[in-house]
């Protein structure tokens, strides 16, 4: 992490799983690490921990979830060699070479890497698509996932909307100006933000 990084302490409101997230997100220079905590109702009653570490660029490096259900508890570890090869527990996964990103099923959090990475919250790219490597909640299955980000303009505090494509999914995302979900139609909107450093 760069020197004096800027701490934000992020809480949304999760609509698609009746829960909330908060993550406490450490921002330097082109990197993340974060924290954070989930609770939500649907399919079943869970709560999820995490934590995340990335490299230069945003690129993620580590991903450490924790997953609880009436089932019990799960854990995972997924991560990136910086060159393209992941693991998961650390079992090679080569379905997953060419992903620089994780994206934490019902995560906010994690739609911030691609758009810091590219500029896409100040439209400063054309539309990208990417390989994530993908993580369903709160199973914890992990697969490949084709996804496109495409800027279509600033907002009024500085961020800008990006419309997200996966599959037949469709929604266009609202940033603010340090490349955080503001509002995702239908899934997750900010509902708290404090931030220090």
């Amino acid at each position: 992490m760069s020197h004096s990084p800027m701490t934000h302490v992020l809480t949304w409101e999760i609509v698609d799983n009746q829960g909330y997230e908060t993550a406490w997100v450490d921002l330097g220079d082109g990197e993340l690490e974060a924290r954070g905590r989930a609770v939500g109702i649907s399919p079943e009653p869970y709560w999820i921990g995490y934590t995340l570490r990335t490299g230069a660029e945003w690129v993620t490096r580590e991903l450490r979830v924790t997953a609880e259900s009436a089932d019990g508890a799960r854990e995972l570890v997924l991560a990136h060699d910086g060159a393209g090869a992941w693991t998961v527990d650390g079992e090679a996964r080569p379905d997953l070479d060419g992903a620089l990103d994780c994206d934490l099923g019902l995560c906010p959090l994690t739609n911030s890497m691609p758009v810091l990475r590219h500029g896409l919250h100040r439209a400063g790219d054309d539309e990208r698509t990417f390989t994530m490597a993908w993580l369903s909640v709160p199973d914890l299955t992990v697969r490949p996932s084709t996804q496109t980000y495409t800027p279509l303009g600033p907002t009024e505090d500085g961020g800008g909307l990006v419309r997200y494509e996966s599959g037949d999914f469709r929604r266009d995302v609202e940033f603010d100006a340090d490349g955080f979900v503001v509002d995702y139609p239908d899934l997750a909107y900010l509902i708290g933000r404090s931030s220090r450093g």
